[in-house]
């Protein structure tokens, strides 16, 4: 999905329908996770975002903040619950590359867009989100109103215009402000209602006092018929009078998702028995950087991720990972309703659970891949033998970010030593001892600082305590309840045991301050979406087996790229 220009019209958007009505819009959405946009009757023409999540049509009516116009400040602002976008495109980019849940209490996603077949039909919503001159050309001359209450029909007309059967009639959303504070057009009373609610006493106009809003608006509206609302229920966030600085022409932007409050339900703290087994890993998304039907290991593609990783500091690279590795986990961005579903709060309590088998399941594979991605980044340098002891160091260098004390994100330090003590790897002697050589101060953490500590992580005897780390190690408590052995003598495994099964409890009881600790080492982050993209389970599985060979069996394809890495090892360094 490529990010939408300035100014871009919608008829340009291949996601948005234009007038559809909701019974054909349903119709429209196959899986979950697609999505359209439309200008929906019912709302007045007022934009519908449509998504299909766990096997239900789900219908979000986008809110149009409109702004005094100020120079440097766009006309209007769009928004669902959380950040405010200067376009409905820019809004709709946001939602789709970054996976956010269109709300809290769905957790819906929308991942594909429903490409429109055929011209667009126009509606006034379309005249109005674009905000183009040529439409608003109208609006330009002269208004005028007498003083008498019901002058007040003809605001927004020209005095010639106000006569003969053509007369236009201005619609109640497109009556310019003249207040400083944001509007919401779907709380605007219409003209006559306005009217009707003035009196003329000695010349001038008294209005009776407004209704009070109610303090948390909802867009849960009833229909005309008296049948169950269909549009989901949104609480949009207001922000703070503060948000704009003196000078500047938008607000500022709003706190991101991962440092929001998370709120707590005290209602009932009872507990919640599990309805269903729950994934923190989103479908497979429209990618920027892989095409619908993509091969394996495309050497374009390729190319295109060595250069984003060589434009990002190991650091960067490092909280980028921790944020994907704390969203597959579910420690972060869990919504309401995946907590109502799997009975706790947090991945780590239900990674101990029976219920969590899913979640260990896509843990272990996400490990897994990325380490073999790791693999080819080495693997894959065909070229001088100091570019593969470039990309080792590399590889050292992001384990260094990821250890304890610095991201503390042990799930992605642990993928990361994977591929750098993979056997196809490890055997590359000329390119070690290049490192060696190179790049000494990295060859050296490696061998005594790394190395140690990924063996005592893998022991369960390693640091685990929230504060020097952010996400704990939980893939030898996951391969344990997954019903892995654990090699060595039957008296040192049986204190393996009790270690891990200790370590497990420990880590689900500090979920909660593992959490804090994950949003304060993000704190001021600034998230790159190509960059989290390839650093998901379902990018990297499609980047190493193809679209087509992402779906085999997980066995299948782990036992056929290991001979892909063998080969390639193989070639950059033959047996003797």
């Amino acid at each position: 999905m490529q990010m939408p220009q300035d100014g871009e019209d919608l008829a340009s958007q291949p996601w948005y329908h234009g007038p559809l009505a909701r019974q054909k819009a349903e119709a429209l959405l196959q899986q979950d996770g697609d999505f359209l946009v439309r200008a929906s009757g019912s709302r007045g023409g007022h934009p519908v975002l449509t998504c299909r999540w766990r096997g239900s049509a789900l219908h979000f009516e986008v809110l149009r903040v409109v702004l005094r116009p100020r120079p440097g400040r766009p006309p209007a602002l769009f928004q669902l619950e959380d950040e405010r976008f200067p376009s409905l495109p820019a809004l709709v980019h946001s939602y789709v590359t970054n996976q956010r849940p269109l709300s809290q209490a769905t957790g819906a996603v929308a991942s594909r867009p429903v490409t429109r077949q055929g011209p667009l039909r126009r509606s006034f919503s379309e005249d109005t989100l674009t905000d183009s001159p040529a439409r608003r050309e109208p609006l330009r001359t002269r208004k005028w109103s007498d003083s008498q209450p019901a002058g007040l029909e003809h605001m927004g007309q020209s005095r010639q215009d106000c006569s003969g059967p053509g007369a236009l009639a201005m619609p109640p959303s497109a009556v310019p402000r003249t207040g400083s504070d944001p509007l919401l057009l779907k709380t605007q009373a219409t003209l006559g209602s306005v009217a009707d609610s003035l009196r003329a006493s000695d010349g001038q106009l008294h209005a009776k006092a407004p209704t009070k809003p109610p303090r948390t608006p909802s867009l849960a509206l009833p229909d005309a018929s008296g049948r169950p609302p269909t549009y989901c229920e949104l609480v949009p966030r207001v922000p703070s009078a503060q948000g704009t600085r003196p000078g500047q022409g938008c607000p500022d932007p709003e706190t991101p998702w991962w440092e929001a409050h998370e709120e707590e339900d005290q209602e009932d703290k009872t507990f919640q028995r599990p309805q269903a087994e729950v994934s923190f890993c989103p479908p497979d998304t429209t990618s920027r950087l892989l095409g619908p039907q993509n091969r394996p290991l495309e050497p374009g593609v390729l190319r295109t991720l060595r250069g984003l990783f060589l434009e990002h500091h190991p650091e960067s690279t490092a909280l980028h990972l921790l944020l994907v590795d704390c969203q597959a986990t579910g420690l972060l961005g869990v919504t309401r309703a995946q907590k109502g579903a799997m009975g706790v709060a947090s991945g780590l309590e239900l990674v101990t659970l029976p219920q969590g088998h899913r979640l260990r399941l896509e843990l272990l594979e996400r490990q897994e891949a990325l380490a073999l991605a790791g693999a080819v980044a080495v693997l894959g340098c065909a070229g001088p033998l100091e570019e593969r002891a470039a990309a080792l160091r590399g590889l050292v260098e992001l384990a260094l970010a990821l250890r304890p004390g610095a991201a503390g994100d042990l799930p992605g330090l642990a993928a990361v030593m994977g591929a750098l003590l993979m056997p196809q790897v490890s055997r590359l002697e000329r390119t070690w001892r290049q490192l060696r050589q190179s790049h000494t101060e990295a060859a050296v953490a490696f061998e005594q600082e790394l190395k140690p500590l990924m063996r005592a992580l893998d022991e369960s005897v390693g640091p685990c305590e929230p504060g020097e780390v952010a996400l704990p190690h939980v893939a030898p408590l996951v391969r344990l309840l997954e019903g892995e052995e654990l090699a060595g003598p039957p008296d040192e495994s049986c204190e393996q045991l009790l270690r891990t099964l200790s370590g497990g409890r420990r880590m689900a009881r500090d979920a909660p301050k593992f959490r804090e600790v994950a949003v304060q080492r993000l704190r001021g982050f600034r998230l790159n979406p190509e960059l989290r993209e390839v650093l998901t389970t379902s990018f990297v599985r499609r980047l190493l087996w193809g679209s087509r060979g992402a779906g085999a069996p997980r066995a299948e394809r782990l036992k056929k790229f290991q001979r892909v890495l063998s080969i390639l090892s193989q070639r950059l360094e033959p047996d003797d």
